[in-house]
């Protein structure tokens, strides 16, 4: 079954993207990301133009992000101020990354561009994250105690000014380094069409260590407005956004993720780390691979339309 993406101009196989959409938001349920680090490679690998699937797979973070904050927020599990500062640097950041986007695109290098941000992004923070996995396993066997880390202790960043209060999050922390990494992840949203999740989780637990229970429902919440901000610009500035695409990914995205919650609440956290960090890692390797293997046809021929 078939069906025609007028944006991208070609014909898909509808339940080959209802899978990949079931999938993504079966990943983004288990493990609480957003899912367009995923998303949108695997659009590129089913020949989806990456002008598009970058802008269309933010409407799939937006979806499981709204769904995954929402339950946060029954439970009470979101620092709307914290967020908000998120928010207000993310908005910049989105705004100058789809500046970026748009001057790419000019000059025909996105398509190289977005596939070498994600192999070193993937490459490194997979790695990282695996390393760190591994280790809490290792301390996991041997019983060995977790190294204690003080919420309110910051190191330089303790010493910054413009300093809030966070309530919800019993921190005492300069608004900097909140906006900055906000304002970072709006460009990675923009350009890469990803929603950062997995980037700002890890950067706020142990780099702002906030506390762990606030720290994915806050990114939640920042991730929808971001990633929606973006999807609105890319679709009325750089008109990249696949309306059918994406509706077809947000249907499949919103069901998988409910049963991605259930199977990530019976894993341990490191467990959760080690399978992110290999799913990280193998999509990186995936693009590294495309990028230097040489394509089927080397040369290719267009007809002109015109006769002689």
């Amino acid at each position: 079954m078939t069906i025609y993406l007028p944006i991208a101009e070609l014909s898909v196989n509808v339940l080959i993207i209802l899978g990949m959409g079931a999938a993504v938001g079966f990943l983004s349920g288990m493990f609480g990301v957003g899912g367009g680090f995923l998303i949108t490679p695997l659009l590129i690998f089913y020949n989806i133009p990456p002008v598009v699937a970058v802008a269309t797979g933010a409407n799939q973070v937006v979806a499981s992000s709204i769904s995954g904050a929402i339950t946060h927020f029954r439970r009470g599990t979101i620092d709307i101020k914290l967020g908000t500062v998120l928010l207000l640097g993310g908005l910049a950041g989105a705004t100058v990354g789809i500046w970026i986007f748009a001057a790419l695109r000019r000059i025909g290098q996105l398509d190289l561009v977005i596939s070498l941000a994600y192999v070193l992004l993937l490459g490194s923070v997979g790695s990282l994250m695996l390393a760190e996995s591994i280790n809490a396993m290792r301390r996991a066997k041997r019983n060995e105690a977790m190294p204690l880390r003080r919420p309110g202790h910051h190191g330089w960043i303790h010493r910054l000014p413009l300093k809030v209060r966070f309530k919800k999050s019993k921190i005492y922390l300069s608004v900097i380094p909140v906006a900055g990494l906000g304002f970072c992840i709006g460009i990675l949203t923009s350009v890469m069409g990803v929603g950062g999740g997995f980037i700002m989780v890890p950067a706020m637990i142990y780099l702002l260590r906030i506390p762990t229970n606030v720290v994915v429902g806050t990114s939640l919440f920042q991730i929808i407005f971001v990633s929606a901000y973006t999807v609105i610009v890319q679709a009325t500035a750089n008109y990249t956004v696949d309306i059918v695409l994406a509706f077809v990914l947000m249907i499949a995205g919103v069901i998988g993720a409910q049963y991605g919650v259930r199977v990530g609440q019976k894993l341990r956290g490191e467990q959760l780390r080690a399978l992110l960090a290999l799913l990280v890692l193998a999509v990186g390797i995936r693009l590294a691979v495309e990028l230097v293997l040489p394509p089927a046809d080397v040369y290719s021929v267009i007809a002109s339309g015109s006769g002689f």
